[in-house]
């Protein structure tokens, strides 16, 4: 089994395009980029009522500007987001330092799980507003579109956090069995040092010569 950390392989490999745009998580995340231009292309365009009884515009949810501020907001926010996340993921497998893995996966999760609860209260204020309105005054098809994609968002972006947190468990548990500090590991069996008073070297011999001095002029015969 190839080794790999935080769901990518270990960092050497030659960039594959072909296999990048496979990923499900880069479809979901071309997905969520189209969305949120959708969303806020569409506010920007033709969200903002200009009624004859008035002279100034106003949002095509009920009159509320704030909605439409938010809805674009999150728009924006997610399109840039899509983009950087993009990048993260074409590079990702050249990261050799696996904190910075940790790192990024861990913002792709807080991220993810953020916007698809900003996504979901978009869809339901936006949804809430549009029952109030008035639908002769405003261009409907604009203001369903806008509540569609919120809503498409909120299942590319929960899947996204699905991804992101399958990737950081896949991590934590590939070091965790493949890496154990030997300082920690009681398991491991001790080894003495080589330089113990106890036991010598194997293959150890005594020196041939003798460590007791001798007597100066002593004749001692040979042993035979």
């Amino acid at each position: 089994m190839q080794n790999s950390a935080y769901g990518a392989s270990l960092a050497g490999g030659a960039f594959d395009l072909a296999n990048f745009l496979k990923q499900p998580q880069t479809i979901l995340r071309f997905l969520s980029w189209i969305f949120s231009i959708v969303v806020f292309a569409t506010i920007t365009a033709e969200g903002y009522t200009n009624p004859e009884t008035k002279g100034e515009n106003q949002c095509m949810f009920h009159k509320a500007d704030s909605a439409c501020s938010y809805g674009v907001g999150v728009g924006v926010l997610a399109f840039l987001a899509c983009v950087l996340f993009l990048m993260l993921d074409a590079y990702f497998p050249n990261i050799s330092n696996a904190k910075e893995r940790k790192y990024i996966v861990l913002s792709d999760l807080a991220f993810s799980a953020a916007w698809t609860f900003l996504w979901f209260i978009c869809f339901c204020v936006l949804t809430n507003l549009w029952t109030k309105t008035d639908s002769s005054i405003v261009v409907a098809d604009a203001a369903r579109g806008v509540i569609a994609f919120s809503f498409f968002s909120i299942i590319t972006w929960s899947l996204l956090t699905y991804f992101a947190l399958a990737r950081y468990r896949q991590g934590v548990n590939e070091f965790e069995q493949d890496y154990r500090d030997p300082a920690n590991d009681h398991n491991a069996p001790y080894q003495s040092s080589p330089y113990s008073s106890t036991s010598g070297p194997s293959g150890y011999q005594q020196s041939p010569f003798s460590n007791t001095q001798e007597t100066p002029g002593a004749y001692q015969p040979p042993s035979y």
